[in-house]
């Protein structure tokens, strides 16, 4: 069923993640794309959902289940981008209607619904994932119908598919430059490597691992726990016997409450730095379910925090409260999330089409002047050109900005060495 537009003041916000459309007239920093008027039978050859007035995408994340704690945020971020540009004239002329689906923090499920999104609704294109085992799961559905599947979650890399767009950071724009910024303004030389138990946090820690070594230095130990776990304590021991100078996290989802609380239970005062903890896994969106006092002096290895000071943040930060409420938080995969909507409206528009061959020729080398982020660039790779950036916790949940990189990282989803 096609999502219908209501006024966003007669609704909640539950109804609003259980996938009913709000399209208030907001704005955005600086001029969309102009909408350009393509008859359909040019527009829509392969028989997707498009009309002379309307065109209908995907949105599927798990806003139930472990992951939700995750995942509500970019449903949240990419509602703000259709609405966005659907006030801006739509694409193509069309104004976006989307469905839908919830993963439920379920690999299968997150399958299924992708190819009912492919097969039944026709979708131009679906926004949507967050861990890699259900990326991973959606990715021969993807595949096999010739759908595109914007993914925004910073993930392992090892991975290029003509069917994705991965509009977060690879391993070597996130990892690598995480790990010498610790060890070059820290003096870090041992880690202890935590993770939940599943595609990601294995192979971002294997190609931590091996970075750490080929730097000389030590991994003190490596632990995972399945997804949901809430029982930290025996690791926390192994870790304070162990005396590592960095703790190494990669806990994903509703996991990081009982794990951040139990650090903090455990004596180990983050401020203090002694271990530091280095997280590739947390952002504002997590930190508000553990609560900034238990997290507290941690750092976070990121491409994007709330708190960037450039125009385009600001604009984008004021019209999601504005949208979501004031009290509403944005971390770095629900920004990498916004980008997914516009990323592809810019390469349908460039393409004169929604058919996905043309859209997909047409998007290495699409640039986003208005990211929040500051500005990114397809890769042929599929990936984004961006930067990293280090944030230093607060209690108020938010970050400290102490680093970034220069330039813009170029995107390598499999570096030589790192395999």
């Amino acid at each position: 069923m096609r999502q219908k537009t209501i006024s966003p003041f007669s609704i909640t916000r539950r109804a609003l993640l259980a996938g009913i459309a709000v399209l208030p007239a907001l704005t955005f920093a600086s001029a969309p794309l102009r909408a350009q008027e393509v008859a359909t039978a040019d527009a829509n050859t392969t028989g997707l959902a498009v009309t002379d007035d309307t065109v209908t995408v995907g949105i599927l994340h798990s806003i139930t289940g472990t992951m939700a704690i995750s995942e509500t945020g970019s449903v949240e971020a990419e509602k703000l981008a259709i609405d966005q540009i659907n006030a801006a004239g739509g694409v193509l002329g069309r104004k976006i209607e989307y469905i839908q689906e919830d993963g439920a923090s379920d690999w299968p499920t997150f399958a299924e619904k992708a190819k009912k999104l492919l097969v039944e609704n026709k979708t131009a294109a679906v926004f949507g994932c967050w861990t890699s085992a259900s990326r991973k799961a959606v990715l021969p559905v993807f595949e096999q119908y010739n759908g595109m599947l914007y993914y925004p979650t910073f993930y392992e890399g090892l991975e290029e598919s003509p069917n994705v767009i991965y509009t977060g950071q690879e391993a070597t724009q996130q990892i690598i430059a995480g790990i010498d910024w610790v060890v070059r303004e820290k003096g870090a030389k041992s880690f202890y490597l935590l993770g939940s138990d599943y595609i990601w946090p294995r192979t971002a820690n294997k190609i931590a691992r091996k970075h750490i070594e080929k730097l000389g230095l030590k991994v003190s130990g490596e632990d995972y726990y399945p997804l949901g776990n809430t029982q930290f304590n025996s690791v926390i021991n192994k870790i304070k016997l162990k005396k590592p100078d960095v703790i190494y996290a990669i806990v994903v989802g509703g996991s990081n409450v009982a794990f951040y609380k139990q650090l903090k239970a455990a004596g180990i005062d983050m401020s203090k730095e002694k271990p530091l903890l280095l997280t590739i896994s947390v952002t504002e969106d997590e930190v508000r379910g553990i609560g900034g006092e238990n997290i507290a002096g941690a750092y976070a290895s990121m491409k994007y925090f709330e708190s960037l000071p450039n125009d385009n943040n600001k604009a984008f930060v004021s019209a999601f409260k504005k949208m979501w409420g004031e009290d509403s938080v944005i971390g770095d995969v629900t920004q990498a999330a916004y980008l997914g909507p516009w990323l592809w409206k810019a390469a349908v528009e460039k393409a004169g089409s929604f058919d996905i061959d043309k859209v997909r020729a047409a998007s290495p080398g699409i640039e986003l002047t208005t990211a929040p982020e500051g500005y990114v660039r397809i890769h042929e790779n599929h990936h984004l050109w961006s930067r990293t950036r280090i944030g230093h916790a607060r209690e108020d949940g938010q970050f400290d900005v102490v680093f970034e990189t220069k330039d813009l990282i170029e995107p390598n989803p499999f570096p030589e060495g790192y395999q």
